[in-house]
């Protein structure tokens, strides 16, 4: 496992952008899995200036997203399918015919579950980026997840929509259940990148680097994974010790 500190949110999204660009120029086919939320939107915004410099192209990539809110299609503006078009897809050559997300307003969703286990068992990624939950979610695996899931819908817990209120008018507004890769999945790729910020997730990047690897925390699974960068800021890493940070 490798503790990476950023400096900055401009460290930040380019270290992470350098982990995929590397990961691409080594295999052009590569199959990438990302996240959505706040904290890798630095690094997307790296990669559409890479690629506008002709240091990236995502024309021969495969690209999946970790989850989708159920109750949300592909145009809502709160759809993760939305956020990636918006933050990395729409200014990339990313072919769409190779892009895959989960559908969430499928109306079999244990049906739509079946096919992306299938899709993901059929294009093992090269690299998922993974962000990391107040709680110590991965994905939408809520704490206690069975290590051993693969794709299935979750009932979000109350502070997970909590904590994703900040992107919808209320509360009331988000979706209480999601479609999620499983743990299983989220470790079967060849490389995790790991991204945590700020100080309100700090005693959780604590847990999971120095803690015991249990179902309560799911974000703890990553010790086990053979090739797995953990990207921080320096709030996030504030309560690791100081050996860890050199």
């Amino acid at each position: 496992m490798q503790l990476i500190i950023a400096k900055d949110s401009q460290q930040f999204g380019e270290i992470g952008a350098n982990v995929v660009c590397q990961v691409v120029k080594n295999k052009p086919n590569a199959v990438l899995g990302f996240a959505t939320g706040s904290t890798p939107i630095a690094i997307y915004e790296k990669l559409v200036e890479k690629y506008q410099k002709g240091e990236i192209s995502f024309k021969n990539a495969f690209c999946c997203n970790i989850d989708e809110y159920v109750g949300l299609d592909k145009n809502h503006p709160q759809s993760y399918a939305y956020f990636m078009r918006k933050h990395l897809f729409d200014h990339v050559d990313v072919n769409f015919d190779n892009v895959e997300i989960p559908s969430g307003i499928a109306k079999n969703l244990l049906e739509e579950c079946k096919r992306y286990k299938e899709f993901l068992a059929y294009h093992p990624r090269d690299l998922q980026i993974v962000g990391l939950g107040q709680n110590g979610h991965i994905g939408f695996n809520e704490p206690y997840t069975p290590l051993g899931s693969k794709t299935h819908v979750v009932c979000l817990s109350k502070s997970t929509i909590e904590a994703n209120s900040r992107f919808f008018t209320s509360v009331n507004h988000v979706p209480t259940k999601a479609i999620t890769m499983g743990i299983t999945e989220l470790m079967t790729a060849k490389r995790l990148l790991v991204l945590a910020c700020g100080r309100h997730k700090a005693e959780v990047v604590k847990d999971m680097i120095l803690g015991a690897c249990h179902p309560h925390l799911p974000c703890s699974v990553v010790q086990l994974h053979p090739d797995a960068t953990i990207l921080l800021d320096s709030q996030s890493a504030s309560l690791l010790p100081d050996y860890l940070k050199e």
